[in-house]
């Protein structure tokens, strides 16, 4: 099963904020201009000083923000300006707008140059040449790009094309009183409430000018993963405006400026980027306080610690079609405030925080718009807190560290443990809240096997990868100590001299391409750990030339290399059986060309070599009886059924049959289809659709009415079918090959609950492997023997399993077949 890597954030873009405010009327005892108060854009900021003696920018500007939580379109727009003290001749003039005015965001229009000035403006939105003057003067934005005519209060207020007006200094026309006076070395800019009360005196101040555009970049320069250049006071939205209560952000797609945040963590490897966590959280558990800034390629120059105001856009990035995703703001510009803050507390993930249930259900569609409810749902609550600080204590490994730098820790010590240290995945139902995937951000992950622990407390941001899902991101100084508990590979009994000891292992796609090293171990596997069983069922045998797609289809050489390093490894010499498949018909890695394989100690037990008509890898095997009414295969070995459609893409079960002290063996390697293309358990898609399932049950069906002729024609037949189900023994599947266990017995059922497991897989230890015996196999040791799964230096991903049977008690408990239902 292929497993691939976490924790990414793909995303572009950058921009501005603005907030919401109660609008009041003030009375004047002027003559004032009531326009109604502005719920979306507005002028922000207005400087006629650029380029005067004594100012430091080039140019005059106005800016722009917007108030709403939608962008607002400006195509057809003007910005205009008239004197402060219009004659008979003043005319308005106009700077045309294009584009439109992001959520939160701000707008920059550049106006007049002056011969002084040292700092040019920021990149601008629009760029007109009027020259403003620096005291007084009033301001326009228009719907529309014809000039205005009006020169008095009444007339323009009047005029229903003009969307926001400012005078400041000693201009006539204004809203209510004017704004302050402004110099060669001050701008008037709204509050940062962007507050409109329509009165300019009360909504404007005098200060320093703070020219920002869509970027969020302002006059000093800058853009990218920190230093100076963005915002230097808050903007509207804050990131729990930005997380909201679904796991989609309302500010997808929008840009945004000054989201406060300190920030608690930085990632140097992979999606490169920084975490910020807003140290004043809002009452709402369901909006996360924590995000992502994707900083790109680029190493992010912030430190953990820095206060920081970021700009940029928001997006959700999808690792994959079927995936939640993460909430993250990418191109950011940012301003350090102050370094070396405190860290918000970290949430604890233990029994007493991270529910039970697992997820909310959609019939099959997407939860992305669900209302998050973190006190029912343990993926709502992950989500909810998405970005934050979390922790966990004492960790216990239940997914040994792979080649990636990944490992499963579980927050809930007592969640269906298994024997060795692991957890038990029991049920579609019993998904194993606790578990949480555990990712360095800064690459330092301890390799560890299941069982062992992160003594201590590991703390880290909460995040989220396609392969795993929910993880959290600690660095090596935010991990806990390593603790090796010393988990062993366990080694098999011997068989007795009146026991057939039948062995499965799956050895993951071997061919002589494999090094040295992977042979020897998977042959100490099987001489040291498996007791050297009679036979063994190995599954993933590539031709003898690996994946190169040129039509070979042997595996003389690949089985050749194996059965010499058992040897080597003071085992048996082993003989072989298989029948090569049709060229890429039989699924797996592409040009490998994977089949199942019989190997067997011809000092033990012997083959039945029997040869059927036509081309064995397309020829059906079936039941016959011979002269005295014993039934045989008429092929062995043979394929069953290998043209069905059930195989397609496929292994083709490959029967045998073997003889042993006298007695008659049926044995059947298996290897069905993989679960490739089924939704993820942690996916947005819930319940998640496990399609694989669809052809795994057609293949059962085949194997079953194949088990079923063959017990018609000897009730007392010893049948062993094993090899890798690619499923679960509660699945659908399994319970059809089985016949519910009336046909065949799933041996993985006859264990305690917490040893039925073969496979470790997102921090679960599952079921994937299977030695299933007939109703007349009645005396057997059975044993799966762990020496793969739990660790992190694997020779395979799956554990084999054997099963020992005394044939002579076995034989006498003769198959009863179900009383049919048909009326």
């Amino acid at each position: 099963m292929p497993i691939h890597r976490p924790s990414a954030t793909r995303v572009a873009g950058a921009a501005f904020v603005a907030a919401t405010a109660t609008a009041a009327v003030i009375v004047a005892p002027l003559p004032a201009a009531f326009a109604t108060p502005s719920t979306t854009v507005v002028i922000s900021e207005a400087y006629g000083g650029g380029g005067n003696s004594g100012a430091t920018l080039t140019n005059d500007f106005v800016e722009l923000a917007n108030r709403s939580t939608a962008a607002y379109p400006l195509d057809g727009y003007s910005i205009q300006y008239l004197p402060a003290s219009a004659s008979a001749g003043s005319l308005w003039q106009v700077t045309a707008l294009t584009g439109s005015l992001a959520p939160g965001g701000s707008y920059l229009v550049s106006e007049g140059a002056g011969a002084g000035g040292t700092t040019a403006l920021p990149t601008a939105d629009a760029t007109g040449g009027i020259a403003m003057a620096a005291a007084s003067g009033t301001v326009a934005l228009v719907k529309g790009t014809t000039a205005l005519t009006c020169k008095t209060v009444a007339d323009c207020t009047g005029d229903a094309n003009v969307v926001d007006l400012l005078g400041y200094g000693t201009a006539v026309v204004r809203e209510g009183t004017a704004a302050p006076t402004a110099s060669n070395t001050t701008s008037v800019s709204r509050a940062a409430s962007l507050a409109d009360t329509d009165d300019n005196s009360a909504d404007f101040t005098a200060g320093t000018p703070t020219a920002t555009n869509s970027a969020g970049e302002t006059a000093s320069g800058g853009s990218g993963s920190g230093g100076s250049g963005g915002p230097t006071s808050p903007g509207a939205f804050r990131i729990h405006d930005i997380q909201g209560t679904t796991r989609v952000s309302p500010l997808k797609g929008q840009s945004v400026v000054g989201v406060p945040g300190i920030v608690t963590a930085v990632r140097t490897t992979g999606s490169k980027g920084y975490w910020i966590q807003d140290p004043a959280p809002d009452a709402d558990a369901a909006t996360s306080e924590g995000l992502f800034v994707y900083t790109g390629s680029a190493a992010p120059t912030v430190s953990v610690g820095d206060s920081v105001l970021v700009s940029g856009k928001i997006s959700e990035y999808y690792p994959s079609s079927t995936t939640q995703s993460v909430t993250e703001l990418g191109s950011p510009v940012s301003t350090t405030l102050s370094t070396g803050n405190a860290l918000p507390d970290a949430v604890t993930l233990d029994d007493s925080t991270v529910p039970d249930a697992y997820t909310p259900t959609n019939g099959g569609g997407s939860i992305d718009a669900l209302p998050l409810e973190p006190a029912v749902y343990s993926q709502d609550f992950y989500e909810s807190i998405e970005g934050m600080r979390a922790s966990v204590t004492d960790a216990r490994v239940v997914g040994a560290t792979n080649t990636y730098g990944e490992m499963f820790v579980t927050a809930k010590p007592e969640e269906n443990p298994t024997k060795r240290g692991g957890t038990v995945y029991g049920a579609y139902d019993q998904q194993n809240t606790g578990r949480i995937e555990i990712v360095a951000a800064d690459g330092s992950t301890p390799t560890l096997n299941v069982g062992d622990e992160l003594a201590g407390t590991t703390t880290g941001p909460v995040d989220y990868a396609s392969y795993g899902g929910y993880l959290l991101a600690p660095t090596a100084a935010t991990t806990g100590t390593a603790v090796d508990n010393g988990l062993e590979q366990e080694v098999t009994r011997k068989q007795k001299g009146n026991e057939l000891a039948l062995a499965t292992y799956n050895v993951e796609n071997l061919d002589p391409t494999d090094s040295d090293d992977k042979f020897a171990r998977l042959a100490k596997g099987i001489v040291t750990n498996l007791s050297s069983p009679d036979i063994v069922t190995l599954e993933e045998i590539q031709d003898d030339n690996g994946a190169t797609d040129d039509g070979t289809v042997t595996s003389e050489a690949t089985l050749t290399e194996f059965t010499d390093a058992i040897v080597a490894a003071g085992g048996p010499r082993y003989s072989w059986r298989y029948i090569a498949p049709v060229n890429d018909k039989d699924g797996g890695e592409p040009g490998g060309n994977i089949r199942q394989a019989f190997l067997f100690n011809a000092e033990r037990v012997s083959f039945v070599d029997r040869a059927g008509d036509g081309d064995a890898s397309t020829t059906a095997v079936s039941v016959v009886k011979d002269k005295k009414g014993q039934a045989h295969l008429s092929a062995s070995p043979g394929r069953i059924d290998p043209t069905s459609t059930a195989w397609d893409n496929s292994r083709k079960p490959l029967a045998g049959e073997f003889r042993f002290q006298g007695r008659t063996v049926f044995v059947i390697a298996n290897h069905f289809n993989s679960k490739g293309g089924d939704e993820p358990m942690h996916g947005r898609y819930q319940e998640p659709t496990r399609s694989s399932e669809t052809q795994r049950g057609l293949q059962a069906e085949e194997e079953n009415a194949f088990v079923d002729t063959l017990l018609a024609a000897d009730p007392t037949a010893q049948i062993v079918a094993l090899g890798d189900l690619n499923d679960y023994e509660f699945s659908d599947a399994v319970k059809t090959l089985t016949d519910d266990g009336d046909v065949l017995t799933d041996l993985i059922n006859t264990l305690p609950v917490d040893e039925r497991y073969s496979y470790v897989y997102d921090g679960n230890s599952q079921t994937l492997d299977h030695i299933l015996t007939s109703p007349s196999i009645t005396h057997y040791d059975y044993d799966v023997v762990h020496i793969n799964s739990e660790f992190a230096d694997q020779a395979s991903d799956h554990d084999p399993q054997v099963v020992r049977i005394d044939v002579h008690d076995c034989g006498k408990k003769a198959y009863q077949p179900k009383p049919s239902t048909e009326k």
